[in-house]
């Protein structure tokens, strides 16, 4: 880099030439169509429009400028930490702050030569540039900070980096990589922040960063005829909960209740859709409803998902060196899905089906493992076909072992202000019957933004319901139930992965009758943590009560009067004389069990 601004400050005949990276200033006059800050002070983002920039929207980044004895205090001090910097003792320290310690500590030791005439704001936008720089992406470095970015891309050198924008979509930057061997040494720098090599010989990487955002790049000419290009798909550091999810109205509580049924009770899904509908996501959100106790093993080629449970392994598909003909260093999906059959899963997530592994998957389901796994196609009829061609071959008798198929999708959604505004929905709910019997059980409704689900049709809960004992009327009780519980969860804004997956799992154990002592007294002392809230919850939609441990000759005395309530609100008594969410599905096999 320190080569490229060396070359880039006199061209021939004493000219300035551009730097590297040329960033085009935001200006004044451009119309403002949003802004906001990524680093305060330091760096901000403005959403703008102009007839010189041409249609549509463009992202412009303006970062703080430095002044000449700054720029030169900045390269004094990334030339000294390049000779002095230590490595960490451990690989769990944050290289932008360790960064910054070091910056500090430098500049105090050789603060003559560095800051004698900086003051203190001067020395901060100096750190700046130096953990952004050093610990950082450079120039993209503010790209990356942006929450609303969901991926950013650069097609080649003099092209506009572009920016996935959650409310403004695919929008150019103001950056652009001019110089293609600067260029290709960013990509050479993105390659090896990841751990993985890129080169001529192998000039394809597929690859994860630090921070869990996913690389695609190629580099120089060897595939990619303008150059190297890249792809950063960035990771959310706090992933889409089933209840944000409803809030954003992916789904409606309703289907969210169904699927949480059908996964307690082992089905297998499959969620299909296409590039960026937000299939993995939904996987992820989805993962919270499947029961605390079940063992979970995720197999992905580069580490995306992160369920809530503890008894959870993940596996990652590794590339290796082809040397001749022979490669025996690769790890393919297929092997780590062959894999984890030995691990004893309750459910096998693969995080998508592309190629033989989707045979060995559902080999493994049809042996009783749970299975849930995302694969590209915009229907169900192209997963099919994809999943019976080559390379999947998955014979047609195995199809209908996939029991839910969920297609989601990037839509325009109505505007009252005027024009479309972008959303993900789930637009087709199946339940696959046979190989070419598909039952439909719900479909989104564009013109309305609303949901139409018909789980009286489902031919799934007949199924359950014969394996568990009870009524198909039972299930759909159970249904409501759920599904007034997650519409509480949405009203209180309970919606971070953790603290849903435990009102969850505390749900699961209330409906196995394992109660909570001491109700009133959880809320009284601790009115504002997640066991009050759940309380709380229960009680406000009258699936839970609270009766004094010391009446038990009243709660004998109303012993009956609740055994008649119970088909209607799923509440019986315990031993303790303290009230517990039993259901309709417990209940009745107590009933059976009292009878034999």
């Amino acid at each position: 880099k320190e080569k490229g601004e060396k070359k880039g400050k006199k061209g021939r005949g004493g000219s300035v030439s551009q730097p590297p990276v040329l960033i085009q200033e935001f200006k004044s006059e451009y119309t403002v169509i949003d802004e906001y800050w990524v680093q305060e002070p330091f760096a901000k983002v403005y959403i703008v429009m102009a007839p010189e920039l041409g249609v549509g929207y463009h992202y412009f980044v303006d970062e703080v400028k430095l002044s000449p004895a700054e720029k030169e205090a900045h390269e004094k001090l990334v030339s000294i930490i390049s000779h002095e910097l230590q490595a960490p003792e451990t690989l769990d320290v944050d290289a932008a702050q360790y960064v910054l310690e070091e910056a500090k500590r430098l500049t105090l030791k050789y603060r003559r030569s560095i800051a004698k005439k900086l003051t203190k704001e001067s020395l901060e936008k100096v750190y700046y540039y130096v953990v952004r720089d050093l610990a950082g992406y450079g120039e993209l470095n503010a790209l990356m900070l942006d929450p609303n970015i969901e991926d950013i891309s650069c097609n080649g050198v003099n092209k506009p980096v572009y920016v996935w924008h959650r409310r403004y979509e695919s929008i150019p930057t103001n950056i652009r990589f001019v110089e293609e061997f600067y260029y290709d040494n960013f990509i050479l720098k993105l390659a090896h922040i990841s751990g993985k090599h890129i080169s001529s010989a192998q000039p394809i990487l597929d690859a994860s960063l630090p921070d869990k955002h996913r690389l695609a790049c190629t580099f120089m000419r060897e595939v990619s005829t303008h150059g190297s290009t890249f792809c950063i798909r960035k990771f959310r550091p706090d992933p889409f909960s089933i209840i944000d999810l409803i809030n954003l109205g992916t789904l409606d509580a309703r289907m969210a209740a169904y699927l949480w049924l059908m996964l307690e009770n082992k089905m297998n899904l499959m969620i299909i859709g296409g590039t960026g509908a937000g299939k993995t996501s939904t996987l992820n959100a989805l993962t919270s409803l499947i029961s605390p106790n079940d063992k979970l093993v995720t197999v992905e080629e580069v580490a995306e998902l992160n369920p809530p449970h503890e008894n959870w392994v993940q596996l990652v598909s590794r590339r290796g060196f082809k040397f001749g003909t022979a490669d025996t260093t690769s790890i393919s999906l297929f092997d780590l899905v062959k894999l984890s059959l030995r691990y004893r899963p309750d459910y096998i997530i693969v995080g998508e089906v592309r190629g033989e592994e989707a045979y060995v998957l559902f080999q493994a389901i049809a042996t009783g493992h749970g299975g849930i796994c995302t694969m590209h196609a915009d229907s169900l009829d192209h997963a099919v076909k994809r999943l019976t061609s080559p390379p999947m071959n998955v014979a047609e008798v195995y199809i209908p072992l996939m029991n839910v198929c969920l297609y989601i999708a990037r839509v325009d959604l109505p505007n009252g202000a005027g024009g479309p505004r972008f959303g993900r929905r789930i637009r087709n709910v199946w339940e696959v019957v046979d190989f070419g019997k598909y039952n439909q059980i719900s479909v989104w409704l564009p013109a309305k933004d609303k949901f139409q689900t018909d789980l009286k049709e489902s031919i799934l809960l007949e199924r359950i319901a014969e394996k568990r004992g009870v009524t198909k009327e039972d299930l759909l009780m159970e249904i409501d139930r759920r599904e007034r519980l997650l519409k509480a969860m949405a009203e209180r804004n309970i919606r971070d992965q953790r603290e849903v997956a435990q009102i969850i799992m505390r749900y699961y154990y209330q409906c196995r009758g394992i109660g909570i002592p001491n109700l009133e007294a959880i809320i009284l002392q601790s009115p504002n943590t997640l066991e009050a809230t759940f309380v709380q919850l229960m009680q406000s939609l009258n699936l839970l009560a609270y009766t004094d441990p010391k009446a038990n000759d009243t709660a004998k005395e109303n012993e009956h009067i609740a055994e008649t309530k119970e088909d209607e609100s799923g509440i019986g008594p315990s031993k303790d004389g303290e009230s517990v969410i039993i259901g309709p599905l417990i209940e009745r096999l107590l009933r059976k069990a009292e009878d034999l």
